[in-house]
């Protein structure tokens, strides 16, 4: 099986967090998430699927509770990326996986491979192994 350096590793740790920020940040506000929900059921449209339903104020938060939790743990991930901290995105990852290929079954919505592709192939990048660095 292929191995990182630590070094790079912890980029593979840094990027994923980037990664994260970079599409977790529309989930942190009400407005923001509302318009990214209707670009999503856009999106879904066009690739086939049907357009999302709309959220009321009670799924709107736990959509919010979501984006904000994803979002201190990226600038926790991009202050101090370790590789302990890659592990654990790993292992929540493959859960986030998990669940959206629960809700792709359920919906048949195709967006969801937009998020589930990213989440696999990040999990697997930081369930690599890390070659131990030379004793001296």
């Amino acid at each position: 099986m292929p191995s990182f350096s630590t070094r790079r590793f912890l980029r593979v740790v840094w990027f994923s967090a980037l990664y994260d920020l970079i599409v977790t940040a529309p989930f942190a506000t009400p407005w923001t998430f509302e318009l990214s929900r209707t670009q999503f059921s856009a999106i879904n449209v066009a690739l086939g699927g049907q357009p999302l339903p709309a959220f009321d104020a009670f799924h709107t938060l736990f959509a919010l509770l979501m984006g904000s939790v994803a979002l201190v743990w990226a600038v926790l991930r991009l202050r101090g990326p370790t590789v302990q901290f890659g592990r654990y995105d790993a292992a929540a990852r493959m859960l986030f996986g998990l669940w959206m290929g629960w809700a792709l079954w359920q919906t048949g919505a195709p967006v969801m491979l937009l998020f589930i592709v990213p989440e696999v192939s990040w999990a697997a990048a930081q369930s690599w192994w890390v070659k131990r660095a030379p004793s001296t």
